[in-house]
């Protein structure tokens, strides 16, 4: 996985908290990590780019800011943009909620109190960005799997239908199911994704990845995106891609019938879905993408259907608002024809902002500006359908 190059001399700050020691003042020490089951929680910018401490994140946002020739305010605006991603992921974590809980169950003057304490180097901004988390997810749900409210993981694609889902002709165990299987071409077989994964074998990535680094309009856009591809290029990543296919198919298996419900229901988890198929698809999509159009690798990946989404005789583009779309009209099958799914909703109160927040990602797919915006959606339509 890809991490910054960060500071010896911040990393040696790292004062490590015994699991019962997290408290208002260290989750807003630069200098603190919090610590689950005798490691480390961490947290990222991008998906990919990994950090223990909000110390170690100051000179990676320093970096970034210097990286490119930018304007003053474009330098600023990054830096800032930088900070509350990183903060925002250190409190929500996935895999610990305790930092979260913490910062919503004290007030907004204990909050600018403990940061008066803060006797750390620390960015401009840092109090306010500070404040501006607590005062959203004091009003928030983050809508995730494994939340502990059961209406927010109901709202997760994730959330696993006993009875199935029928969504565009065919029965998928959850919306999950569907958003990932429909990102292959009906045709694709598990033997032409191995013919895609030599073919990557024989490609020098480092140039193809220097390309998008070097220029701040295509990499700060789409930051998620090329640290997405920059873990999944690796070999030890087409590797691992090879011993699931191997592990849970047959060559002649075609790839989004494979992950229909079929005559087998769960026949792949939600998270499955996600992290084996899902990222599969989008490492292809995504190398199509960002390809020059005289790069032959886009050829190689039009002939096994990468060149767009094919669904119900159309074709679309992945990264666009046809495809993303698809995601309110699943969803309008979930909540407005599925009436135990719509009473939760609805149940839901007016004043609580639906949110999906997972450790800093953007994903080309579904960006989360829009993916909100569609809960709200839906969240109305529900309401109006009662």
């Amino acid at each position: 996985m890809f991490r910054a190059r960060l500071s010896l001399a911040v990393v040696l700050l790292a004062m490590p908290l015994l699991a019962q020691d997290v408290t208002l003042d260290a989750i807003v020490t630069p200098s603190s990590t919090i610590v689950k089951n005798g490691g480390s929680v961490t947290f990222a910018i991008h998906g990919f780019v990994e950090f223990r401490t909000l110390a170690e994140l100051f000179p990676y946002i320093d970096a970034q800011t210097r990286r490119w020739k930018l304007t003053p305010d474009e330098r600023r605006d990054l830096a800032r943009n930088l900070l509350r991603r990183g903060i925002e992921s250190r409190i929500v974590s996935m895999a610990d909620e305790r930092p979260l809980e913490v910062l919503v169950t004290h007030t907004a003057d204990e909050l600018r109190h403990a940061l008066g304490k803060v006797k750390e180097p620390v960015p401009e901004n840092y109090a306010t960005e500070f404040l501006a988390v607590q005062d959203k997810w004091k009003h928030s749900l983050n809508c995730w799997s494994a939340s502990p409210v059961i209406a927010a993981r109901v709202l997760s694609n994730f959330y696993p239908i006993s009875e199935g889902i029928e969504l565009y002709g065919a029965r998928y165990d959850s919306t999950e199911h569907f958003w990932q299987a429909v990102k292959y071409h009906p045709e694709t077989t598990v033997a032409g994704i191995n013919d895609l994964l030599d073919a990557f074998d024989h490609k020098d990535w480092a140039p193809w990845l220097k390309r998008l680094d070097d220029d701040p309009r295509l990499y700060l856009p789409n930051a998620y995106a090329v640290e997405f591809l920059r873990y999944n290029l690796t070999t030890a990543r087409r590797q691992w891609f090879r011993a699931e296919l191997k592990r849970r198919a047959r060559d002649t298996d075609r790839l989004r019938a494979l992950q229909q419900r079929g005559s087998n229901a769960f026949r792949f988890t939600a998270l499955e879905e996600k992290t084996v198929w899902g990222d599969l698809a989008d490492l292809m999509h995504l190398v199509y993408t960002f390809s020059p159009s005289s790069d032959p690798i886009r050829k190689t990946l039009e002939m096994r259907g990468f060149d767009g989404i094919y669904l119900d005789g159309k074709k679309m583009s992945y990264i666009g608002g046809e495809f993303r779309s698809l995601m309110l009209e699943i969803w309008k099958v979930k909540f407005l024809k599925m009436p135990r799914f719509g009473e939760v909703l609805r149940g839901i109160p007016a004043s609580i902002k639906l949110e999906h927040f997972l450790n800093d990602p953007d994903s080309p797919d579904i960006p989360l500006a829009v993916y909100v915006r569609y809960l709200a959606e839906i969240r109305e339509l529900a309401r109006g359908a009662r």
